[in-house]
């Protein structure tokens, strides 16, 4: 089993790594760039103004130097103007020689400036991701147990009016995007329109305090929409298992079919969900964009949504590697999950 983990996590790091080069690399792009030096100066620059803003900041560098220079395992550019100003990656203008440091990237927790917010982008990825996984986790409480009951009543009895009910709200919950059901919801339950203002359309407030009536409605937006797909594996999965041989002597043995569908049938049609659920965990955490935005919850989606439309590229950078080690790591969890819910891989 230790063996197994360290395999996994070998490929899972080399995996980060060229899934992090190649983000990098799309997002220096040379057009990003040249966008960039004229949010930050004039949209009137002349191409070698912008060439000139671009080389004195590193970005002209090599792909590799910059690349390293990121992640922290090259000194960090250093620029000497004409007037005498002193301009580095690791240090402010004109920091005597004491505060100049060499190298200042991820490896040393630095992610770098935002040119939107002002700050740094490790403090605003922290701030944000922490508000994301805490809409995230009142999903995951909302949704898998709803979806795994759907499922398992569903599967208890192919073809019966009750499954084929339960498979009608899986398939239309999955069917309706978020931006559809949460404008919905926010038209009957928080709008005049219906006279139904039970709770709030904006969710900025849960930022802070979140509570029933602010919260509510992104949490079962976002859950109606992935519960319909976990319900529906999961009750793929019961069915097969309720078909099995053992589930047959089992009946003819004359075990009650409460005890065969706790006793032997749950276990086994929970391994295929299993691995469905945690694969929900790095959609919600992109997935959550449209949410966030509908309800104005300033999160994790809604800092990719302001790093892309202005071209903050250190943030969107940030975000971008954030999400492929949640994808990476949530997999890695999956499969060690995997292992110990079928003996049969864990035995071989």
């Amino acid at each position: 089993m230790g063996l197994f983990i360290l395999r996994r996590l070998g490929v899972m790091l080399v995996t980060a790594l060229c899934l992090t080069f190649i983000v990098f690399w799309l997002t220096n792009l040379y057009p990003n760039l040249e966008k960039l030096a004229k949010t930050q100066g004039n949209f009137r620059m002349s191409d070698e103004a912008v060439s000139s803003y671009l080389g004195n900041r590193g970005y002209l560098e090599p792909l590799p130097v910059k690349f390293g220079q990121w992640l922290g395992v090259v000194p960090g550019w250093v620029t000497e103007l004409e007037n005498g100003t002193v301009m580095g990656r690791c240090f402010p203008e004109n920091a005597s020689v004491e505060e100049r440091r060499s190298f200042c990237g991820v490896l040393q927790g630095d992610w770098g400036y935002s040119t939107v917010f002002r700050e740094d982008v490790g403090k605003i990825v922290t701030t944000r991701l922490a508000l994301t996984g805490k809409l995230m986790l009142w999903v995951l409480v909302l949704m898998v147990p709803m979806a795994l009951i759907i499922g398992v009543l569903a599967g208890m009895r192919e073809g019966s009016k009750l499954d084929r009910s339960l498979s009608t709200v899986s398939i239309m919950s999955t069917a309706t995007p978020e931006y559809v059901s949460g404008v919905i919801f926010i038209a009957v339950f928080a709008s005049s329109a219906f006279g139904l203002k039970w709770f709030k359309g904006s969710a900025t407030s849960a930022m802070e305090n979140a509570t029933f009536e602010n919260f509510f409605l992104p949490v079962l937006t976002i859950s109606l929409y992935g519960m319909g797909y976990i319900a529906r594996m999961t009750r793929a999965s019961m069915t097969e298992v309720m078909t099995a041989q053992y589930i047959r002597t089992a009946r003819l043995k004359g075990v009650s079919f409460g005890n065969i569908v706790i006793k032997h049938a749950l276990r086994n049609a929970l391994i295929a969900p299993f691995t469905v659920i945690m694969l929900q965990i790095p959609w919600l955490l992109n997935g959550v964009v449209i949410v966030e935005t509908l309800f104005n919850y300033k999160g994790f989606g809604w800092v990719l949504v302001q790093a892309a439309s202005n071209n903050d590229i250190e943030l969107l950078l940030a975000v971008s590697v954030v999400s492929v080690f949640v994808v990476l790591l949530t997999q890695l969890i999956s499969d060690i999950g995997y292992v110990f819910l079928n003996p049969r891989i864990r035995i071989s």
